[in-house]
């Protein structure tokens, strides 16, 4: 069998084009790494990262959450307990705790050194015990919710999932979860009650005019709002070291023109106050705890000059939404 003759290129002419074919694969890959680089943030947007995350954490912490505040006096085992418990509720952005012990250290230390939480707490010292200092405008707020409770209830997660809810179809009521209510006697003389409170002849026991705010939902707004009401109110419940829910229902009102409140019918909620081994009993084991409240609407109406105040008889409830002509025990 016979070969035709074998063409053999010179070893120079064969690095030659192995140069070449080097070149251009290397000029491919700068001209694809250019254009990659065009998808890739500059410095500017790098600095603006951060910023912008935080924006978004601001509106969804504004928006979807709330701030808890809670004022406590001679209860720091309930307090403890109680942060635990609120520590692991959806949609809870910060505890403010208003701290009436005036002179005493705070739990703070403790807290923290059994950390870390989920939930920032932050303690607000005072400088006198006084009933409205939970209503001040805290500087830390940073929702437009804010669930206030006193510092011996304990409400169920599902109950406060719930109610925050409601709270966010009517942000500018009171949604809670204890009514209240004030009838006029026939003399014009207003009285403050529960539901077997009613006008005679009226068949009214299943309305209510008040939501009391130990226990509920409202606007941040209305802080801002109860520091420039007239200097009467504010005397008026550092007198009493009382009635401060009573005002901020006025307050509300007056600002909505219509029902201060929504009531929602709590599933589990109760009082702890029994196991607290602080030995400060509530407010309302006073003799004239009630007589000082039916006081401070007869008061709060002179200072206003009139009664704003609105009755209503819807509930909500998680097994029914709305319903009216309802009987309740809370």
């Amino acid at each position: 069998m016979r070969y035709g003759p074998v063409c053999r290129l010179p070893g120079w002419v064969l690095g030659v084009r192995l140069l070449r074919v080097s070149l251009v694969v290397i000029l491919v890959l700068l001209l694809v790494a250019g254009a990659l680089t065009m998808f890739l943030p500059n410095n500017k947007d790098n600095k603006l990262l951060p910023s912008r995350r935080e924006a978004r954490t601001q509106g969804r912490s504004s928006l979807d959450s709330f701030t808890l505040v809670m004022q406590t006096y001679n209860r720091t085992d309930l307090l403890l307990r109680l942060l635990n418990h609120y520590q692991a509720v959806p949609h809870l952005h910060q505890v403010i705790v208003v701290w009436n012990n005036v002179g005493e250290k705070t739990p703070e230390e403790l807290w923290n050194s059994l950390g870390p939480h989920p939930i920032p707490v932050v303690f607000k010292r005072q400088v006198t015990n006084r009933m409205r200092n939970r209503l001040q405008a805290f500087p830390e707020l940073e929702t437009s919710a804010v669930f206030m409770v006193d510092d011996d209830m304990l409400i169920s997660a599902q109950d406060l999932v719930f109610a925050f809810s409601v709270w966010q179809q009517f942000p500018d009521q009171i949604v809670g979860f204890v009514p209240r209510k004030h009838v006029s006697t026939a003399s014009g003389v207003y009285s403050y009650g529960g539901f077997e409170l009613q006008t005679p002849g009226s068949g009214d026991g299943d309305q209510y005019s008040m939501v009391l705010i130990g226990a509920s939902f409202f606007s941040s707004k209305y802080l801002d709002l109860f520091q420039r009401q007239p200097a009467a109110v504010h005397t008026l419940i550092d007198e009493t070291q009382n009635c401060d829910d009573i005002a901020m229902n006025f307050l509300v009102a007056r600002h909505i023109g219509k029902a201060s409140g929504l009531f929602v019918k709590p599933v589990n909620m109760g009082s702890l106050e029994k196991e607290s081994s602080g030995g400060h009993p509530g407010l309302w084991h006073r003799a004239e705890h009630f007589l000082q409240r039916s006081h401070c609407v007869n008061k709060l109406a002179r200072i206003y000059d009139g009664m704003p105040l609105q009755y209503s008889n819807l509930m909500v409830s998680q097994f029914g939404f709305p319903y009216a002509n309802h009987r309740s025990k809370v």
